[in-house]
């Protein structure tokens, strides 16, 4: 059995959680929902929820890796054998979010190579984005790219893998982030798109609001998938928890401010103030901002800049990913980490195919109404994932007590939030998780 891996410092785990909370979660989802549920309203919603809400669940997800020092599919049953299927499921949420997440990031590198070789005109054309997906070869080759090069990461494991691909990769990030959206304001007719971003309306505040900037949440901070309870029981335990974890928060949530930054005043100039421009969904990033791009003095450059970005913020998220999967087949079989990595990298690629060929070739398969990609999105994220949050909460809040969590914490340093953090554990996440479920069953419908 290998030696059980451990981040060589606070920062390190630090980069790597904050490397897989930011992802395309950030760059295209946050901009677009921003735009969607009223600017600045649901910007000031998302960072009271990211303090408060995003916050508990975070530091419990953490604190019970670090404590337990297993995987996700071990961590619950340890906790209290009653809720060892909470392990399964759990764990089944990175399996079925990695290969589809690998598709993406396999567009991403094709629009990276686009602007690489400076064919941004040529992805402005009508159809560009939608020939492309609807092809079978070049598709599949982007997502093999993409799923060799995470593979390659997790294989050098965590300390030499993970953790310094992270240190050298989020700061870049940020500085990137930073410069671009800079760059973005510069834009005539830029400004009014900003104050759009971040002046409130409460005029367009609503329930919807809350429910997109809670469901944004679970994507961007990497909950309710396993992922902080893995890269918890890699942590060191004289690491100060609260601190560690409020630090992810501050990167997780500058990225997504940014990226807001970065294209909302630009669509928003591009389209003469038309807010319909930003609400497009995955479309925005591969359709309506190669055609702002275009439209900008120097708009090959700025796009390369936010495809190297996004590919950047993508491959992080991919590699937290995989390594969750990694660590559970690891601490169930015992299996060694390279060959674990070949497995897991030739399984995702077969389940990712038919995510690939369903905007092509399967586009006449649907799953529930659903093409096969989003498909696994849904189950994924809106069902499968509150319901996760909502059984550790109460796993956590009546079952084994918020005791548990404070003590780990603690014991490391002091935790200034734990009587807000009781309150949240026990009362506001269960009841934000059923909203949540409720409103994907209605929206289903």
């Amino acid at each position: 059995m290998e030696k059980k891996s451990v981040f060589s410092s606070r920062l390190g785990f630090v980069m790597a959680a904050a490397g897989s909370a930011v992802g395309l979660g950030n760059i295209w989802r946050f901009p677009y929902l921003a735009a969607k549920y009223g600017g600045g309203i649901f910007l000031l919603v998302y960072l009271i929820l990211a303090v408060t809400f995003g916050f508990a669940l975070m530091i419990t997800e953490v604190s019970l890796g670090r404590k337990i020092g297993k995987s996700t599919i071990l961590a619950y049953s340890t906790i209290n054998k009653k809720f060892s299927f909470l392990g399964y499921i759990a764990s089944l949420v990175p399996i079925i979010i990695f290969p589809y997440y690998c598709v993406i990031g396999g567009w991403v590198i094709k629009f990276l190579g686009v602007y690489f070789t400076n064919q941004g005109h040529e992805a402005t054309n009508d159809g560009y984005f939608g020939n492309f997906i609807g092809s079978t070869g070049e598709p599949l080759i982007c997502l093999a790219i993409f799923l060799f090069l995470t593979s390659i990461v997790v294989m050098l494991g965590v300390e030499k893998g993970i953790e310094r691909v992270s240190k050298f990769l989020m700061p870049l990030l940020v500085l990137m982030s930073l410069g671009t959206a800079i760059y973005s304001l510069t834009i005539d007719g830029a400004i009014d798109g900003l104050i759009y971003y971040i002046k409130p309306n409460f005029s367009e505040f609503s329930l919807k609001t809350v429910v997109a900037a809670m469901g944004q949440l679970f994507y961007s901070m990497s909950l309710a998938m396993g992922i902080m309870i893995t890269y918890g029981s890699y942590m060191k335990k004289e690491d100060d928890l609260e601190k560690s974890v409020r630090n992810i928060e501050v990167f997780d949530t500058a990225i997504a401010f940014l990226s807001g930054m970065m294209i909302i005043p630009a669509v928003f100039a591009f389209s003469g103030g038309d807010q319909s421009a930003l609400q497009k969904g995955p479309t925005l990033m591969f359709i309506t901002l190669p055609n702002v791009f275009d439209s900008m003095k120097g708009g090959h450059i700025f796009g390369l800049l936010f495809f190297v970005l996004v590919f950047f913020a993508a491959l992080t998220s991919a590699i937290s990913l995989m390594e969750t999967i990694v660590s559970i087949i690891i601490d169930k079989f015992h299996f060694s980490r390279i060959k674990t990595s070949i497995g897991i990298m030739i399984f995702s690629f077969i389940i990712a195919v038919p995510s690939s060929l369903g905007f092509g070739v399967l586009s006449g398969v649907k799953l529930f109404g659903y093409s096969i990609l989003d498909f696994f999105d849904f189950i994924s994220n809106n069902i499968m994932m509150p319901v996760v949050a909502l059984l550790t909460a109460i796993l956590v809040g009546f079952v084994a007590k918020p005791k548990l969590v404070i003590d780990e914490v603690e014991s490391s340093g002091k935790f200034k939030a734990k009587k807000m953090y009781t309150a949240i554990i026990k009362y506001v996440v269960p009841v934000c998780m059923v909203v949540i479920l409720i409103s994907s069953i209605i929206g289903y419908v």
